[in-house]
């Protein structure tokens, strides 16, 4: 039996762990949003490359006057394409993974795949955390040094705004980790198998 000395302090916290969770559905939801806007900029820079690549085939093969820098530019773009898109992929759970085992896990031992699951989303969110710690101070370098990469002369680009989008990209692929970790699990509504409630609340 509970001693009714601790409902008070059961109650408080209660409430404290309630606003807690509340707390980390609105940094969820800004980070969410803030990744959405990521994968549209990276859906912009492809297009933008689609089209790079094709003025230069129609250039190089109807006037024979290619664009100078096509194949940086594509280098350049490629990076910033997967950089700036990765957020959101880990916020739709998208990214690449054999899942086969967490599959049948789900069906016979759902608390198993649960808890494995947070399991994943720690370890991924270490190795972003490492990551974002090793790509700052060479973002610093270039920033400084003003290095770049390319053929002077033919077209060249700085190197720092790479090496950005990679340390901010990295960082919100942890908080994104961190919050599937400490977050519960998405819940099904109405017993629908296609039908959930995300971590902020939103029904998918």
């Amino acid at each position: 039996m509970i001693n009714t000395a601790l409902i008070p302090l059961i109650s408080a916290s209660s409430k404290s762990l309630k606003k807690m969770i509340g707390l980390l559905r609105h940094i969820d939801s800004a980070v969410s949003r803030v990744a959405m806007l990521a994968n549209a900029i990276g859906t912009l820079v492809v297009l933008a490359l689609v089209m790079v690549v094709n003025y230069d085939v129609v250039a190089r093969g109807f006037f024979n006057k290619p664009f100078h820098g096509a194949v940086e530019l594509v280098q350049f773009s490629m990076v910033l394409i997967v950089f700036l898109q990765l957020p959101d992929v880990v916020r739709v759970n998208r990214l690449t993974r054999s899942d086969g085992f967490l599959s049948m896990a789900g069906n016979r031992w759902p608390t198993v795949k649960k808890y494995l699951n947070k399991l994943i989303n720690l370890v991924a969110c270490v190795f972003m955390v490492l990551i974002s710690i090793a790509i700052w101070p060479e973002f610093v370098e270039m920033f400084e040094t003003r290095d770049y990469f390319g053929v002077p002369g033919v077209f060249t680009a700085p190197w720092w705004p790479i090496k950005l989008v990679i340390f901010v990209s990295a960082v919100m692929c942890s908080l994104l980790f961190a919050l599937k970790v400490l977050l519960p699990e998405p819940e099904m509504v109405s017993g629908s198998s296609s039908t959930v409630v995300s971590r902020s609340g939103e029904v998918t």
